[in-house]
């Protein structure tokens, strides 16, 4: 309840120009930086340069015109981490689409390595040039690693999330991904990463269900798995994901783009309770997605009314529960633009 509460502070400071919320003391923060030197001698900035370009048509055999789908973000959604442009996650979801449509989809992706929220207007800018259908935006990371207040990131994402919705596109966020999942990490900075990024995460779906989009919570992307055999599910650099890692996001992310487009892949789309799903206050549904990984949320309505005495109505799904199988990437044709 805690962390619902924080949520709606944080995204109505978003709202209204407030600061952002901070919780570590001069002492605590001083060890926070003594740690975090280390874990950056551990972690190498680029493992593989700069990621793979994986922009192009894929699934050409399909009939139809192209979906348009655009990817935004930071270096999870650039994919950073892999050698080939079929292994990032913005590739297997364009191909996953396509297979789910039967329709071809030209995929642009302006994320890049290191953006903030911040970045968003420009790389929004430049997405609405390829007149989306659908939009995907995967960032926070790098505004909880360089302490950007909480309010003013959530702030960029809503205004993001507004522009594209204007431009009739149906938009997607994969909210702040688990920083204390990260191995190079050590406690305290473990716990406390780990508290500011679901904090943020639960902010993030704030703010974009209220203006139009759904989140899906990637949290520690899909941390079991990880930490179950965390060399295969990371990169070299132990920072961020392998293909493998990149490939159950995806997963994760590519239930809620069909739903989005109001396509049928085969998946119940009703809340189940006994999955713990439903229809809550979205502050409600954005805290309890924040601690379970592959959770969407959406607006909803009840009785006919979107709002209800605490706020917006959203519904809560566990996608995580269902594990569509993500064909490999077909590319048919790179971007020449």
């Amino acid at each position: 309840m805690l962390r619902a509460f924080t949520a709606r502070r944080i995204a109505a400071a978003a709202a209204y120009g407030g600061g952002g919320i901070t919780a570590l003391g001069g002492i605590t923060f001083g060890l926070v930086v003594v740690e975090a030197k280390m874990a950056r001698k551990i972690i190498q900035a680029t493992p593989n340069g700069d990621p793979p370009a994986a922009d192009g048509l894929y699934g050409g055999s399909s009939g139809g015109a192209p979906l348009s789908l655009v990817m935004l973000g930071d270096s999870t959604a650039a994919g950073l981490g892999v050698h080939e442009p079929d292994e990032t996650p913005a590739a297997m979801l364009a191909a996953g689409l396509s297979a789910i449509a039967e329709r071809p989809v030209r995929l642009t992706n302006v994320a890049r390595s290191g953006s903030q929220s911040s970045a968003l207007k420009e790389q929004v800018d430049r997405a609405l040039e390829a007149r989306p259908e659908i939009a995907v935006i995967m960032i926070g990371a790098n505004d909880v690693t360089n302490r950007v207040s909480p309010a003013e990131s959530v702030r960029h994402l809503a205004e993001a999330v507004t522009r594209l919705r204007a431009a009739d596109c149906h938009v997607v966020v994969g909210t702040c991904p688990d920083l204390g999942s990260v191995k190079p990490l050590m406690q305290p900075l473990r716990w406390i990463a780990r508290r500011a990024s679901r904090q943020l995460a639960a902010a993030q779906t704030i703010a974009v269900v209220e203006h139009g989009g759904r989140s899906v919570s990637l949290g520690d992307l899909l941390g079991p798995e990880f930490a179950a055999d965390p060399l295969s599910m990371f990169s070299e650099d132990r920072y961020h994901p392998s293909a493998r890692g990149y490939a159950a996001a995806a997963a994760a992310v590519l239930p809620s783009m069909a739903h989005a487009l109001d396509l049928e892949p085969g998946l119940e789309a009703l809340p189940d309770p006994r999955l713990g799903e439903g229809v809550l206050p979205v502050y409600l549904a954005a805290a309890e997605a924040a601690e379970v990984s592959g959770t969407e949320v959406a607006g909803a309505s009840v009785a006919g009314r979107e709002r209800g005495p605490r706020g917006r109505w959203a519904t809560l799904l566990r996608r995580r529960s269902v594990r569509p199988e993500t064909p490999p990437p077909s590319r048919v044709a790179p971007d020449v633009a």
